[in-house]
């Protein structure tokens, strides 16, 4: 007979139990270690501590990179890496007026790209009004004080999508008179 062996994935719970028996030293060793190993640990843990002049600065290359890319070096347009980007941010430590800034910084570079260049990709622009509402949320969540300049810039790349067709100011305009912040 055959003693049936069942197979368990490996979870954070293993690796907590782990981390129990390191010390102080050790656990330096080990952040120092995972800083050293990729370049995106090293962005969230510079966001997590607030290191760095600008900690939005390199969440913000990347949506540009994906939302804006360089079409003579074969670079494609990513959504998902831009997005993810923003997921990144809100891992590492989320402030509110952060990821209103990244999702409104997404907007500007997603819709200056499509009207510069003429884009015709209907999933893109889904995309688009969808971080358009969602940085209309986020807004409206931040004190009065901080939501005049991000709704201005809102503003800008709904005027600016009247050049993108596929009904994308129609969508802006709807949502900005949903989400009227300002009262």
């Amino acid at each position: 007979m055959k003693a049936s062996k069942t197979k368990r994935s490996t979870s954070w719970s293993d690796v907590k139990a782990r981390l129990i028996h390191f010390d102080h030293d050790g656990l330096v060793g080990l952040v120092h270690d995972l800083y050293t190993a990729d370049k995106s640990i090293q962005i969230f843990l510079h966001a997590r501590f607030g290191l760095g002049e600008d900690i939005l600065e390199p969440y913000k290359i990347t949506i540009s990179r994906c939302l804006w890319p360089d079409m003579f070096r074969n670079q494609t347009v990513s959504v998902a890496e831009a997005k993810k980007a923003i997921a990144n941010y809100r891992k590492a430590i989320g402030q509110p007026e952060g990821l209103a800034e990244l999702m409104v910084f997404y907007c500007e570079r997603g819709s200056g790209f499509s009207v510069e260049v003429g884009l015709q990709d209907e999933d893109f622009f889904n995309a688009l009004v969808r971080m358009f509402e969602q940085a209309l949320k986020a807004i409206s969540k931040l004190p009065d004080e901080q939501r005049p300049l991000l709704m201005e810039r809102l503003e800008a790349v709904c005027r600016i999508s009247q050049n993108i067709g596929y009904g994308v100011e129609d969508a802006m305009k709807d949502l900005l008179v949903e989400y009227d912040i300002y009262d």
